[in-house]
């Protein structure tokens, strides 16, 4: 009886969880009824029938021993062999496609246009992802003359909050092309836990629709690249740093390829494409900390003893250091020559200011001030900011030293209360921020429906 009871509950516990197939690891809920063989294995009905392809098609290492030759398969429940049947491959003709229309993408000044919708500053920047974008699919497209050109693969440098990866985020909303933004810091050298530099192109192929020659006119953006420099002052292995770089040699110089379909990993249940990388636009980014060191040590070098000399402190207070790199202070910050020299364009962007932190926060399509001003319009309250209080979020966001991230959490802090407190009285129609509520001296003005007279609402602890 007691042999019932625990065989019941544990029936009990098995209903509340899903069975794995053992070969391609999805639950239940997405392959459906799996099915249990010997020594409690599940398996898939997806998984058993590609099992029972591979044998009638004599794919695997077993043909040959059960005496069967690979142009033969086997009827199910019969020992009758056929021949298998005969295919054509298609001609080149049916599988040549349309040439790429360059017509198709934007001019270098209406796609910086479309950039300063959205991004404040950084024109220089702009302009040369701009070009480069523009050149790369001229290349691409049909050309009557034999001159190869080649791809200009591209550096930016900047500081964190700068809009690097915003950058090309909104290229990507801009461009109808393939698109793949990745992190530098998940890639390893193969053989190695983490994701190996092939799948880069499996997201670019994904970000295609695994249509091949799709891919191989697309854009990778890589980020966080300052994170492969050379490891300083270690014993180990440098998996993650020089032996990363050396992996993506081969990418950004172009070669051909092979990559899951469908996956970002190898495995024996996930097909194999050849991707050519010699026709992708390789974009890598990375704000490069303590670099702006390594280029003021070079620079003091320089420095010397008269009344007409440079000064060692004189670039202490530069806020535009970066802007004065060269292959050379990479080198020394942990980039492999190799590496930088696939890289011909490399370009700088600028700290956001006071000034351009203000028009951030006011400017874009998508700026933070109008976001939480649609949040209030949902309940039919008007949001305002005085120029003072835009002004003091500014300055501290620039003590942050962390760009355009500071506005979002400064705004977050500020909106708390405002957003907790506003839903409550159906009767306020408009809320000012004032610079004394930023700097916690005061509070914000409220506004009623019926009334001008303002009115104050307490700031929360």
């Amino acid at each position: 009886m007691s042999d019932k009871i625990d065989k019941n509950n544990d029936n009990k516990k098995e209903d509340n969880f899903e069975r794995i197939c053992y070969l391609c690891r999805r639950p239940e809920s997405k392959v459906g009824k799996v099915i249990r063989i010997p020594n409690n294995i599940d398996i898939c009905s997806d998984c058993m029938q590609k099992t029972f392809d591979t044998m009638n098609n004599m794919d695997n290492p077993y043909a040959s021993m059960m005496g069967l030759t690979p142009n033969m398969i086997l009827r199910p429940n019969q020992n009758d062999v056929l021949p298998k049947p005969q295919k054509v491959k298609k001609s080149k003709q049916e599988e040549r496609r349309e040439p790429f229309d360059r017509n198709s993408i934007l001019q270098p000044h209406l796609l910086k246009e479309r950039l300063d919708e959205y991004i404040v500053g950084q024109d220089y920047a702009k302009k040369v992802i701009s070009v480069a974008v523009y050149n790369h699919y001229k290349r691409n497209s049909e050309r009557k003359s034999n001159v190869e050109i080649e791809k200009s693969n591209m550096l930016m440098i900047g500081p964190t909050g700068c809009g690097k990866t915003y950058l090309v985020k909104t290229l990507a909303k801009i461009l109808d092309v393939p698109l793949a933004i990745t992190d530098a810091t998940t890639l390893t050298e193969a053989g190695y836990i983490g994701d190996d530099v092939e799948s880069v192109i499996s997201k670019l192929l994904m970000a295609a629709g695994n249509d091949v020659e799709k891919a191989q006119r697309g854009i990778v953006f890589i980020d966080e690249i300052d994170k492969i420099a050379k490891k300083r002052n270690t014993n180990s292995r440098d998996v993650s740093g020089e032996s990363v770089q050396q992996g993506l040699l081969k990418l950004l110089e172009g070669a051909d390829i092979e990559v899951p379909v469908g996956a970002t990993s190898k495995n024996a249940m996930v097909p194999l494409t050849t991707v050519n990388t010699d026709n992708i636009l390789f974009i890598c980014s990375g704000a490069f900390p303590d670099l702006d060191k390594v280029i003021k040590a070079r620079l003091n070098k320089q420095t010397s003893i008269g009344f007409h000399a440079d000064l060692k402190d004189k670039y202490d207070e530069d806020n535009d250091i970066l802007e004065k790199v060269t292959t050379e202070d990479l080198r020394e910050y942990g980039m492999i020559p190799e590496f930088l020299g696939r890289l011909p364009i490399v370009y700088t962007l600028s700290q956001l200011s006071k000034e351009l932190l203000i028009k951030v926060l006011q400017e874009p399509k998508n700026a933070i001030l109008k976001q939480y001003e649609e949040l209030l319009a949902m309940d039919e309250v008007n949001l305002q900011f005085t120029p003072e209080a835009l002004e003091s979020i500014a300055e501290e966001a620039y003590q942050k030293k962390t760009g355009a991230r500071a506005l979002r959490a400064i705004l977050e802090k500020v909106m708390l209360e405002i957003m907790y407190e506003i839903p409550k009285d159906d009767n306020i129609g408009e809320v000012t921020i004032t610079r004394d509520y930023i700097e916690g001296k005061g509070v914000p003005l409220i506004t009623m429906r019926d009334t001008t007279t303002p009115k104050k609402i307490a700031q929360g602890n």
